[in-house]
């Protein structure tokens, strides 16, 4: 059995499996490739939850094929843009605790120019990107 913490969200994410378990995720240099690789698994029908800051707009855009993606402002503003039958709507986070359900299969991304720190709870299976 894994220590039950204290952990911090900005250095280990959290995997919330199927069945309701969670797993606790170092993040380390190496993380986001082993990610990419699938020397974490598939994430079928499980979600990461990581806590991620940044300062600009995101130079590309996401989607997520197999289910919600939950995206909570922490401090800070940003604008997610959704891609929704054609068209860019754009939701304004602009204090602590907003968030928005970007919808599965909804392409969408962050437009900002100031420090901000979000919350991400992501179903990680069959995640695409593409260029700006």
């Amino acid at each position: 059995m894994t220590a039950p913490g204290p952990f911090n969200l900005a250095t280990t994410y959290l995997r919330l499996r199927a069945d309701n378990s969670a797993e606790a995720l170092h993040v380390d240099a190496q993380f986001w490739p082993r990610l990419m690789s699938g020397a974490l698994g598939t994430f079928h029908r499980e979600s990461l939850v990581t806590m991620i800051s940044f300062d600009a707009t995101w130079k590309s855009w996401e989607m997520h094929p197999n289910g919600d993606e939950i995206v909570c402002l922490l401090s800070g503003r940003v604008s997610m843009v959704l891609e929704i039958d054609g068209r860019e709507i754009v939701a304004k986070l602009a204090k602590p605790g907003d968030y928005v359900l970007v919808p599965r299969g909804t392409w969408h991304t962050a437009r900002t120019s100031t420090n901000c720190t979000m919350v991400f709870i992501t179903p990680g299976e069959g995640t695409q990107n593409r260029a700006s």
